[in-house]
Parts: structure tokens; sequence; C-alpha cells
């Protein structure tokens, strides 16, 4: 009879290399706004999806996308001005 053998060592180990490095951890910091917002924009749709829309949801998505945009668009300029400050120096 053979013994069947797990592998879950293998699989739930981890090296220190595989933990995220400060830079990925300050990527996701500085993408939380837009993550966020994007969490509200999904809220206020699947709030929705039962039913058909009231003008009261119809304001929360509309309000909701356009803080999901302007997240985006925040992210964006900083990327800029980064990348600009560095190209100056």
């Amino acid at each position: 009879m053979e013994h069947i053998v797990t592998v879950q060592d293998a699989v739930t180990t981890f090296a220190d290399f595989m933990e995220p490095t400060n830079a990925e951890l300050d990527a996701i910091e500085r993408e939380m706004p837009v993550i966020l917002a994007d969490v509200d924009l999904l809220d206020a749709h699947i709030v929705t999806l039962g039913r058909t829309p009231t003008e009261v949801d119809d304001r929360r998505i509309r309000r909701a996308r356009r803080r999901a945009l302007a997240a985006r668009v925040a992210l964006l300029n900083h990327a800029a001005g980064a990348n600009q400050s560095v190209g100056a120096a």
C-alpha cells in the first residue's frame, strides 16, 4: 500500500522574497483612493441589480462615477508630477 503525502508545506511556506516590497506597498497606498472609489461605484450598481433604479439610485451612481474618475485623474496628475520632477533634476 502506498501512502499519499500532502505537499502542504511547499504550498503554504513563503520565503522572505515573496513578501511585497516597500515600493509595492507604497504603490498600493497611492492607488487606494482609486480602489475605494471603484468599490463605492460597484456598491452603487449592486444596489440596483434587483430592482429598477430610482432617481436617487441614478444620482448615487453618477456621484460615485464622478468620484472614481476624479480619483483616477488625481492619481495620473500625481504620477505626471512625479515624472516631471524626476526629469527636471
